[in-house]
């Protein structure tokens, strides 16, 4: 359901890109290249979610709500907690895939593009089921949510965050800059400046990085600097997608000992060291 959601948005989006595109022409901040590795990946995505929450997601999240510790029907005040469960389930998956290599290495793929505009919210991996994001959302269908309401809401998330990903609005109004994830927020979170990295992790809200220490507001004195710290200058979807796995396992490998593996694979992902020479990844 999410992506039946995020199909039918689909012209909303690509009106959104054509416009923003136009608005910003000569400025060198969309490029013919970085637009159709962003489109190449949604598609991947996209067919692997799909795919995927047909076959396993769905029948998880069925299980659990056979054993669900409510029966909720929908109301005005259930489907607001079915919203704020979600946003703050989202948080800790989102800050999960920064600090957590294993995640990492499917969420890099999003972060890599030195540029940020609305097509990058397209920029996705297909690999979001192996690394776990579904297991972020079994909480809800436990707690007494039908997996077709969970897929739901998880989809107009998403679809809210496509409009986050743009330099075209500077700031909204400050109630709705303290409360939101905003295009500036969400700058921030792309930002590979020291001071921004691996912060405001929020889906909708930003609340939860308030109420966690994760919070940095743009400064106008600091401009985003976008893209990894371990830049790989590709504009190929696959090694766009795998370059990291490749590296996690290479490191596990060489790692010397049984915990040197898993501490490769599931401690701090290494994106704030820059790459040396022999770990360059072909364009």
């Amino acid at each position: 359901m999410a992506e039946l959601i995020l199909l039918a948005l689909a012209p909303v989006f690509l009106i959104c890109v054509g416009w923003e595109a136009w608005h910003l022409r000569g400025q060198g901040k969309y490029t013919l290249v970085d637009t159709a590795s962003n489109a190449s990946l949604a598609l991947l995505h996209q067919v692997s979610d799909g795919v995927f929450n047909i076959l396993v997601a769905t029948v998880a999240f069925a299980l659990f709500y056979e054993y669900r510790l409510f029966d909720l029907s929908l109301n005005g005040w259930t489907i607001l907690l079915l919203f704020l469960l979600q946003d703050f389930f989202y948080y800790w998956f989102h800050r999960g895939s920064h600090m957590i290599r294993w995640m990492w290495a499917s969420h890099v793929t999003h972060h890599s593009s030195e540029r940020l505009n609305l097509s990058t919210a397209f920029r996705q991996s297909f690999t979001y089921p192996i690394s776990g994001m579904w297991l972020f959302w079994i909480p809800i269908a436990w707690v007494g949510f039908t997996p077709s309401q969970v897929i739901l809401v998880v989809g107009l998330n998403l679809a809210y965050q496509f409009f986050v990903h743009t330099e075209v609005v500077r700031r909204l109004p400050r109630p709705l800059e303290w409360l939101l994830n905003t295009p500036s927020h969400h700058r921030v979170h792309h930002a590979r400046n020291p001071r921004y990295i691996d912060r405001n992790f929020g889906g909708v809200l930003i609340i939860w990085d308030r109420l966690f220490g994760t919070f940095v507001a743009e400064r106008d004195d600091d401009p985003c600097e976008y893209g990894i710290t371990r830049q790989i200058h590709s504009h190929n979807p696959i090694t766009l997608t795998l370059h990291e796995w490749q590296a996690m396992f290479r490191d596990a490998r060489h790692a010397g000992s049984v915990f040197g593996a898993v501490r490769a694979m599931f401690g701090k992902p290494p994106q704030h060291q820059p790459r040396t020479d022999d770990e360059q990844v072909p364009r």
